[in-house]
C-alpha cells in the first residue's frame, strides 16, 4: 500500500498580517462576491444541460494517517462532462454577455414575456440565431476556462477564438478544438496571452470572456467568478451544517480562491474557515504580492505541472479580496503532485477511487506536508480536531498526460 508520506520537499508559508479578523464580511467586498446572488445563478445553471451535482467525498483514511478529525475533497472532474469547476464560469458569463448584445442591439422582436432579455429558452433554442451566430467571443487559457467558453459558445451557437501559451498540452487545445473553438498558440507565457487575446480582440471586435480583471475590466469577470459560486452553494448543502475549520485552495489569477474566500465569509461570518492560498513554486504571484503589500507580477517560465495555476500576474478584483480575507499564502513542491494524484487515483487506505488533475490536488498536497511537519502545522493551527475543505478543481482533462503522471508518481 502506498505511503501517505510523499516526497513532499518543502513548502514556503507565509501568513498574511493583513488578513481581516472581523467576522462581519465587508459590504464593500460584495461588489467582488455576493453569495446573495448565487441562489438565481443556480436556478439557471441547473436547467443547463445534463447539469448534475458532483460529489464531496469524505477521505477518512488520508484523514486518520495525517491525525486530523476530517477532510472533505470538492471532486469536479464530472462537471458537464468538461471535467472541471470552470465550465460554471465560461459558459455562464457567454450567455450574460450575449443577452446583454441582443438587449443593446435593440432586437425588433420581443425578447419574452417579461420584455427585459432573452430567456435561458430563447438561447438554448437558438431564438436569436441570425444575431448570435455573428459573435466571436474570446478568452486566453491554460486549457480550463477556455473549455467552458468554447463549451459556452457551442451551447448557445456563437464562434469562440481561444488562445493558448506554449505549455498548454497538445490533448487540451484539442478538445477546445472539438467544441469548435479556433485555437491561437501564442509563443509566451499565459500573461502573454492574455495580452495577445485582448489585443486581437480590440482589432476584431470580439467579446474577451475572461477570469482576470484588470482596470476598466471587471464586470465580466466577476461574472465568471459568480458561476463558481454554484459549486460553493453545493458544498454548503453537502457540509449539512458541518462547517470545515481550514479551507486549501489553490490560485492562479486567484478568481477561484477569492471567490471561495469570500462566499464563505458571507455566509458563515464569525464561523468561517481558515483560509490558506496554496500556489506552484514558480508562479506565486499572489504570496509574492502578500509579501510586498501589492500586486507583483512574475516574470520567466512560469515551470510548472499545475498548468492551470501557471500565472504570474493576479486578477485585481481577486487581490482585493484576498489582501484581506486569506489567512496563509503558500507554496507546494512540485515533486508531491503526481504522487497525490496516484494517492487519490489508487483509493488508498480505503478511500473512494478520484481521477484528480495536475492543478486538482494542490491544495491536499500541501496539507499533506504541513501536516508530516510540526513547525508548519502549528503556524496554520493544524491539529487533531481539524475539519479540512480542498477542491478537487479538476479531473483528467489531458487524459495522456494524466496516465504518464500516475504512472512516474
Amino acid at each position: 500500500m502506498m505511503q501517505i508520506i510523499l516526497d513532499q520537499g518543502d513548502i514556503q508559508i507565509f501568513s498574511n498580517p493583513s488578513a481581516n479578523s472581523s467576522s462581519v464580511y465587508p459590504p464593500a467586498l460584495k461588489r467582488i462576491v455576493d453569495s446573495s446572488e448565487t441562489p438565481d445563478i443556480h436556478v439557471e445553471i441547473r436547467r443547463w444541460p445534463d447539469y448534475d451535482e458532483t460529489p464531496l467525498h469524505c477521505l477518512a483514511g488520508i484523514a486518520t494517517k495525517l491525525n486530523v478529525s476530517k477532510i472533505w475533497y470538492k471532486d469536479e472532474s464530472t462537471r458537464f462532462g468538461l471535467k472541471s469547476f470552470k465550465a460554471l464560469g465560461g459558459a455562464y458569463a457567454v450567455a450574460k454577455q450575449i443577452r446583454k448584445i441582443i438587449v443593446d442591439a435593440s432586437v425588433d422582436e420581443p425578447v419574452d414575456e417579461r420584455g427585459d432579455e432573452p430567456s435561458l429558452s430563447d438561447l438554448l433554442d437558438h431564438r436569436y440565431r441570425n444575431l448570435i451566430s455573428k459573435l466571436v467571443m474570446t478568452c486566453a487559457t491554460d486549457g480550463n476556462h477556455g473549455r467552458s467558453v468554447a463549451w459556452g459558445c457551442s451551447l448557445f451557437g456563437c464562434a469562440s477564438v481561444i488562445y493558448v501559451h506554449r505549455e498548454v498540452s497538445a490533448g487540451r487545445a484539442h478538445a477546445m478544438e472539438a467544441l469548435g473553438a479556433t485555437i491561437v498558440r501564442v509563443e509566451g507565457n499565459y500573461d502573454d496571452s492574455v495580452r495577445q487575446a485582448a489585443f486581437d480582440a480590440e482589432l476584431h471586435g470580439r467579446t474577451v470572456i475572461s477570469d482576470t480583471s484588470y482596470p476598466g475590466y471587471v464586470d465580466i469577470p466577476r461574472d465568471v467568478t459568480m458561476g463558481y459560486t454554484v459549486m460553493l452553494a453545493e458544498i454548503v448543502d453537502q457540509l449539512e451544517n458541518d462547517i470545515p475549520t481550514h479551507v486549501f485552495v489553490q490560485a492562479g489569477v486567484g478568481g477561484l480562491a477569492a471567490m471561495v474566500c469570500g462566499y464563505f465569509w458571507d455566509i458563515w461570518g464569525a464561523r468561517r474557515p481558515r483560509f490558506i492560498v496554496v500556489e506552484p513554486e514558480q508562479a506565486n504571484c499572489l504570496q509574492q504580492s502578500a509579501q510586498n503589500g501589492k500586486p507583483i507580477i512574475v516574470d520567466g517560465e512560469l515551470s510548472t505541472l499545475m498548468a492551470g495555476l501557471a500565472c504570474g500576474e493576479v486578477s485585481l478584483s481577486a487581490w482585493e479580496l484576498l489582501a484581506q480575507g486569506a489567512n496563509d499564502f503558500l507554496t507546494v513542491n512540485e515533486a508531491s503532485v503526481p504522487q497525490t494524484m496516484k494517492l487519490l487515483a489508487r483509493g488508498c487506505f480505503g478511500d473512494p477511487e478520484i481521477e484528480a488533475g495536475e492543478s486538482a490536488v494542490a491544495g491536499l498536497a500541501a496539507l499533506i506536508a504541513a501536516r508530516f511537519c510540526e513547525v508548519h502545522s502549528r503556524a496554520l493551527g493544524l491539529d487533531s480536531g481539524s475539519k479540512i475543505l480542498v477542491i478537487g478543481t479538476e479531473g483528467a482533462t489531458d487524459p495522456t498526460l494524466y496516465e504518464q503522471l500516475i504512472a512516474i508518481g
